[in-house]
């Protein structure tokens, strides 16, 4: 492990915060995507939640081929081809609005999510082991609170471009029909032009800047060894805390999207105008900043990252307790405060997971990496969810209006289970270190 002096390590955590900002500005457009997929396309809640699903099963594909790559080129080649990556499916959104083909929208998506895979699978392990492990936690949380003032700027700007007149569209929707319908669509989709052809060039443009980025060369402290002079590991599947890690942030990635993507479209089923709701994954974002930087300031001189990790699991499990039994606007602070439950998860588990791993770090980065795919799992099954509720309450006779908001409310049941089990990693799950 690097014993770096921080004044060493200065430069490279700033570089990499850039980074985990530009894929927090990315991530995040999902939430103003989500609706605004909804009414271009005319889906189902279910069928929008498939941009969550798009970018987040990328990582499912791409982590261990991402892994590979690293192994031969290095973390900041790497770094440069996820961005160059990133590049290209921000340029696949031109082509998809102008035939305004929902399959094309998530193909963008999914090479998006397949460059953040790479870089991701480079920033995270090297974030971990660039200093010492106790303290992990804390410059992971760093990196955290560039990546999530990045989404709150992102859903902010994307929320105003392409969110724009959207409660007047849908009601025009209604009344319209043939080619009227077919022009106001494709004018509303057009509007992803100039934000996603200044996306392309600017990732393209840092790709070719992160080349000449001075990123000493890092690698995790070599695994204890036998008295035989052997590692007692030989199997990456041999480590118990990295597979209950990998479940844990596999729960904890689904509730921190459903969380930051379902806000937006659950204001607007309660009747909120869209100049209220666009602000309101904003306000998840921030309370996951708040909350880092607490992080940064008590993780490890007044807290553990284990006792973080616990007290984040714990919150979680009440307040989604609190959400299915509240409404209205109160409701929707109670799903942004989920972000104060949240924020810790992601840097408390990557070190907990990764301690003592060696020379299985590179690859156990690449599994807790696609645990990411738990956005893209447990979301559409909250929409599932909300649309299977939707049509029971119609058809017990509730009024559509009141259906929508509750099916949307009573949702959020799918929380409860993730927090409990995010909680037990705290408890007990990390600190398994043979399946015997």
């Amino acid at each position: 492990m690097s014993k770096s002096s921080t004044s060493s390590t200065l430069v490279p955590l700033m570089i990499i915060a850039a980074l985990f900002f530009i894929f927090g500005f990315v991530t995040w457009i999902n939430g103003a995507l989500i609706p605004f997929m909804k009414t271009i396309n005319e889906l189902t809640a279910a069928q929008s939640y498939l941009v969550a699903s798009a970018s987040y099963i990328s990582f499912v594909v791409m982590a261990l081929p991402s892994s590979a790559i690293l192994e031969k080129i290095g973390y900041r080649k790497g770094m440069s081809i996820g961005l160059f990556v990133m590049a290209i499916g921000a340029l696949v959104f031109i082509p998809a609005a102008n035939a305004r083909m929902y399959w094309l929208f998530l193909v963008g998506i999914f090479i998006q999510g397949s460059g953040m895979t790479l870089l991701q699978t480079a920033a995270n392990p090297y974030v971990t082991i660039l200093g010492p492990i106790e303290s992990a936690a804390k410059r992971i949380s760093v990196m955290g609170i560039a990546n999530k003032v990045a989404g709150a700027l992102g859903s902010l700007i994307f929320g105003a471009l392409l969110l724009s007149g959207i409660d007047e569209v849908n009601e025009k929707l209604s009344t319209v029909s043939g080619p009227e319908k077919e022009v106001l669509l494709d004018t509303m989709a057009n509007s992803v032009y100039v934000p996603y052809i200044v996306m392309a060039a600017v990732l393209a443009l840092l790709a070719i800047l992160i080349r000449k980025a001075p990123l000493p060369h890092v690698e995790a402290e070599p695994m204890k060894e036998t008295d035989k002079g052997k590692t007692e590991k030989t199997s990456i599947f041999q480590f118990p805390q990295l597979i209950l890690g990998v479940i844990t942030l596999f729960m904890y990635v689904g509730v921190e999207v459903i969380a930051g993507d379902s806000i937006i479209a659950y204001g607007l089923s309660l009747g909120l105008p869209v100049e209220q709701a666009k602000w309101f994954t904003t306000f998840t974002l921030f309370a996951m900043v708040g909350t880092y930087a607490l992080g940064v300031i008590l993780i490890p001189k007044v807290i553990s990252q284990k006792t973080a990790l616990l007290l984040s699991g714990l919150l979680g499990i009440v307040l989604s307790l609190v959400i299915v039994n509240t409404s209205g606007f109160t409701s929707v602070l109670l799903v942004a405060s989920l972000g104060i439950a949240n924020a810790l998860v992601w840097p408390a588990v990557w070190p907990l997971a990764l301690d003592g791993l060696g020379k299985f770090t590179k690859t156990a980065a690449a599994f807790l990496i696609m645990a990411i795919s738990g956005g893209a799992i447990l979301t559409p099954l909250y929409g599932r969810l909300v649309d299977y509720l939707n049509e029971s309450y119609l058809s017990n006779g509730m009024e559509e209006a009141a259906a929508m908001s509750q099916s949307a409310n009573q949702g959020y049941w799918i929380l409860l289970p993730a927090y409990i089990i995010i909680f037990l990693y705290a408890v007990k799950g990390h600190k398994i270190k043979s399946w015997s």
